[in-house]
């Protein structure tokens, strides 16, 4: 028995050795090095190469570095196994302060501050008088998030697939409340999962149905925006700004016209870092659980794509 890693392009010798604390008795290997594929009966994941699973004939189940799923689920021939993913109590903490940062950025005019002082131009401007924040997808982090923007006082709209109720927040769901919920926004902030229903989801009729001069910040994945889209939007004023965390190709391509933009602010994918204690901590629970025939923690619906 053998517990791989399968996480590319990462430093991978200090999870080796707090899982090897935890599960003194594991076998525990590093992708590509796996000398036995077949002895190896769980898979620690993180934008697994397709097709790196399939050649584990006894794997008995996936574990998910992070909070989303996308990526694995993205695999053509990935085996039909139970899939848990690691749900971080600081997460959502860690969430909340970045965004309050970034609503308070655009608020406080940071952004326009910013680009006179390249051109070297004085010139004081009130406070921004945002009022509405709508957001898209509310799970944990969502709820959590749009509660917060609650307590500073902002009107709050959420967007989801399915009907949710939520205290003090004007809660839309399905094709039909996408445009109700971003109508009156001031700032949109995307926390959808990426699924074959939400990519491309935030497109040109999207950016439409917004009010002229909203700010846009995407903090869940990059597929679900049109790139080409945003940019129209930016350019055409229907957008005032986009604060982008995440992205279709990540490290963002150094050609990429979002490096450019005036109205982009860019940050790399660091608006919710996963605690690698408390990632090692549900790893290592889910391999005993699996490996004594019970059900992992923090299990993904795959059907629902999270």
């Amino acid at each position: 028995m053998s517990l791989a890693l399968i996480i590319p392009d990462r430093k991978l010798d200090d999870l080796r050795l707090r899982l090897a604390n935890l599960l003194p008795d594991t076998h525990i290997e590093i992708w590509p090095q796996i000398a036995e594929p077949d002895m190896v009966d769980f898979a620690v994941v993180w934008k697994q190469p397709h097709g790196s699973l399939a050649c584990m004939k006894n794997l008995k189940a996936i574990q998910c570095f992070g909070a989303g799923v996308d990526a694995i689920l993205s695999d053509p021939v990935l085996p039909a196994l139970p899939i848990a993913r690691i749900v971080d109590p600081t997460l959502t903490d860690t969430m909340v302060r970045y965004l309050d940062g970034v609503v308070n950025y655009y608020r406080l005019r940071l952004d326009q501050f910013s680009a006179q002082q390249l051109q070297r131009v004085w010139k004081a401007k009130s406070p921004r008088k945002f009022s509405t924040i709508s957001v898209l997808g509310l799970g944990e982090l969502g709820a959590a998030v749009a509660q917060h923007f609650v307590q500073l006082g902002y009107s709050v709209h959420g967007w989801s697939r399915g009907r949710k109720a939520l205290d003090n927040i004007v809660c839309h769901f399905g094709d039909d409340g996408l445009a109700a919920a971003v109508a009156t926004a001031d700032i949109v902030i995307c926390l959808l999962p990426l699924t074959p229903a939400t990519e491309n989801r935030i497109n040109t009729a999207f950016f439409q149905q917004l009010k002229e001069g909203a700010v846009f910040i995407n903090v869940a994945r990059g597929a679900i925006v049109d790139d080409d889209a945003l940019l129209e939007a930016l350019d055409s004023g229907q957008l005032q700004a986009a604060c982008l965390d995440v992205f279709r190709q990540e490290p963002l391509p150094k050609h990429h016209p979002f490096w450019q933009h005036a109205g982009i602010m860019i940050t790399p994918h660091v608006s919710a870092v996963t605690n690698v204690n408390t990632a090692v901590a549900q790893i290592a629970e889910n391999y005993r659980r699996s490996m004594r025939g019970e059900m992992m923690l923090n299990l993904v619906d795959i059907k629902r794509g999270y």
